[in-house]
C-alpha cells in the first residue's frame, strides 16, 4: 500500500550520454526466468465506490480499447483478481462496537460478512451476506471478462477479533489481534472462500490471510484497515486457515505474506518455520521498499522452497509511471516473479492509472502511467516463457504456441539507436521481416502508439528510443 514507496536508482540501459549512441542487448533464449501467469489489481476501495461499471471492468479486464470517461484506453488485459474481506461493520453486539479512526475515509473501510462472535454458522444472524455488493460485482465482472486467478485477502481480522476493536491497528503498531481469535479469523477467512463458491460459483484460487503483518504502520489513527501480526503468529494462523480450508473441501491454496518490504518477506520467510511454509502454496510480496531491497535473496528463498513467487502489490504516487516502471523492471530482473499486480487502478492522484475519488464517487482521466503499464500487460501474456532480455531495462518474453517473441525495452539516457541482437535462437524471420513496434513517453509524448517502422536486419532489429521513452516489440516467427 502506500505507506512506503520505492525510490531507488537503477542501472541505465547505456552508460554513455552521448546521443544516436549505438547500443546493444542480446537477449537470451537459453534463459528461463519463468512462465508468467499474470497480470491484476487489488479490488478493495476502488471496488466498493465503481465496482458496477461495465466500462471500468472492460479496461482493466480486457485488450479492448474502451470509453471511459470521455477517453479511449487501451484494455490492459488483467487476468488477476484480489478480492478483500473486510474487516468493519457498524452493528452493536452486547455492548461492543466497532471503534473507528479518526483519519480513516469511508471509502477505506470494507465490510466485512461476520458481524459478531455469537456464531460460527455463516447461516446465522451473526453473518450478513449482503454486504459489499459492489467490490463483488467487480470480481463478478472481472471473471466474466476472463480473469482466471483470484484471490481472497484480508487488511485486517474482523474489528471484534482486535484487542482494541480497532481494524486500523493498535496504539503503538503493535500486534492487535486477541489470542483466542487467532482460529476465528482463519474460520472467516475459509467460510468467506466457502460461500463465494456456494452462493457465486466464484472458487477463489489463492487465500491469503495477511496484509504487511510485519508493518509497524498499522495505528489507531491510520487511514485504512490494517493489522500487524508476529511471524509467530502468523505460523499459527496459516495452521489453522489450511485445516479450516481442507474441511471444507475447498482446492484453494494459502499465500502468504504479503509482506511490505522485500527484507520483512525474507524475514518472514527464514522464521515462519517449516510447517507454515509446506502450508503455503505460494509466497508473495509487496513492492515498496525504499532503496532496493533483497528481492535477489528473496527470489532464492523461494526456489529453495519450490515455492512460486509473486510481486502481489505495488503502487507509487508518481502519475509519470517512472517510478512503477523503474520497480517493475528490477522486479522482473532480481525478484523474477510469475506475476504482478498494481494497487488500487482508480485513486486520486499520482497513485491512480485512472484518476478518481472514491468518496464522491467522480472519476477523471487516466495518468500517463497507464499506457505505461500497458506496454507490458498488453504484450506479455499468461503462458508466455520469460527470458534474460540482456539488460536491466529489458524484459523479453516468449509464446512457444504463436512462435512470438516480446522485448519490452526503457531508455533513461539520452535519445539513441538500440539493437536488439537474436543471433541465439534457434529460428529468425528473413531480413527484411516487419517487426511491430509500440511506444510511450514516460511522463509525457505518445500514449501507446503503434508503429511499421522497425524490421529484421541480419540477426537482429534495432529502434530509436527517445530520452524516457518505453517501446515494445513483437517479433513473430522465431524459435528458440
Amino acid at each position: 500500500m502506500r505507506t512506503a514507496i520505492l525510490l531507488e536508482a537503477v542501472v541505465l540501459l547505456a552508460g554513455s550520454a552521448g546521443v544516436n549512441a549505438d547500443i546493444t542487448t542480446t537477449i537470451n533464449p537459453k534463459s528461463n526466468w519463468g512462465i508468467w501467469e499474470g497480470w491484476g489489481t487489488s479490488l478493495a476501495w476502488w471496488a466498493k465506490a465503481f465496482g458496477s461499471r461495465d466500462d471500468l471492468a472492460d479496461v482493466f479486464f480486457t485488450l479492448q480499447q474502451t470509453q471511459v470517461n470521455g477517453q479511449s484506453l487501451p484494455g490492459l488485459g488483467f487476468n488477476i483478481a484480489r478480492y478483500n474481506a473486510g474487516a468493519c461493520s457498524w452493528n452493536s453486539y452486547k455492548g461492543e462496537r466497532m471503534v473507528e479512526s479518526p483519519r480513516i475515509k469511508r471509502s477505506r473501510q470494507v465490510e466485512g460478512f461476520w458481524v459478531d462472535w455469537a456464531s460460527t454458522d455463516p447461516m446465522s444472524s451473526s453473518w450478513d451476506w449482503s454486504v459489499d455488493v459492489n467490490q463483488r460485482a467487480a470480481l463478478q465482472k472481472a471473471i466474466a471478462r476472463g480473469a482466471n486467478k483470484t484471490e481472497l485477502f484480508s487488511n485486517s481480522p474482523m474489528w471484534w477479533m482486535t484487542k482494541n476493536h480497532n481494524p486500523s491497528g493498535a496504539a503503538n503498531g503493535g500486534e492487535n489481534i486477541q489470542s483466542w481469535n487467532l482460529e476465528q479469523h482463519a474460520i472467516y477467512m475459509a467460510t468467506v472462500a466457502q460461500q463465494f463458491k456456494n452462493r457465486w460459483g466464484i472458487e477463489f484460487e489463492s487465500v491469503d490471510p495477511f496484509n504487511e503483518p510485519s508493518a509497524n504502520w498499522w495505528k489507531a489513527d491510520g487511514t485504512q484497515e490494517g493489522c500487524h501480526i508476529d511471524v509467530a503468529t502468523q505460523a499459527k494462523i496459516i495452521g489453522y486457515l489450511d485445516t479450516h480450508l481442507t474441511n471444507r473441501g475447498l482446492a484453494t491454496q494459502i499465500v502468504a505474506s504479503d509482506e511490505s518490504l522485500y527484507d520483512q518477506a525474507v524475514n518472514t520467510l527464514r522464521n515462519i518455520g517449516s510447517t507454515a511454509v509446506s502450508q503455503i502454496g505460494r509466497i508473495q510480496v509487496h513492492g515498496y521498499q525504499k532503496g532496493g531491497g533483497d528481492r535477489a535473496g528473496l527470489r532464492k528463498l523461494a526456489d529453495n522452497a519450490g515455492k512460486p513467487l509473486w510481486n502481489s502489490e505495488y503502487g507509487d504516487g508518481t502519475g509519470s509511471g517512472a517510478d512503477m516502471v523503474r520497480n517493475l523492471l528490477l522486479d522482473m530482473r532480481y525478484l523474477k516473479p510469475t506475476a504482478w499486480a498494481y494497487w488500487q487502478v482508480l485513486d486520486g492522484g499520482g497513485w491512480a492509472l485512472i484518476t478518481a475519488d472514491n468518496d464522491a464517487g467522480t472519476l477523471g482521466s487516466a495518468n500517463q502511467k497507464l499506457f505505461v503499464l500497458a506496454q507490458f500487460t498488453r504484450h506479455i501474456r499468461p503462458g508466455m516463457q520469460i527470458l534474460d532480455g540482456g539488460s536491466n531495462n529489458v524484459v523479453a518474453a516468449y509464446d512457444a504456441r504463436t512462435s512470438k517473441l516480446v522485448v519490452v525495452a526503457v531508455n533513461w539516457d539520452a535519445s539513441q539507436n538500440v539493437n536488439f541482437e537474436l543471433s541465439g535462437f534457434a529460428g529468425r524471420p528473413a531480413p527484411g521481416t516487419k517487426v511491430k513496434r509500440w511506444g510511450t513517453g514516460i511522463g509525457s509524448g505518445d500514449r501507446y502508439v503503434q508503429y511499421s517502422d522497425v524490421a529484421i536486419s541480419g540477426t537482429r532489429f534495432s529502434s530509436y528510443i527517445a530520452r524516457n521513452g518505453v517501446q515494445t516489440f513483437e517479433v513473430t516467427g522465431i524459435q528458440l
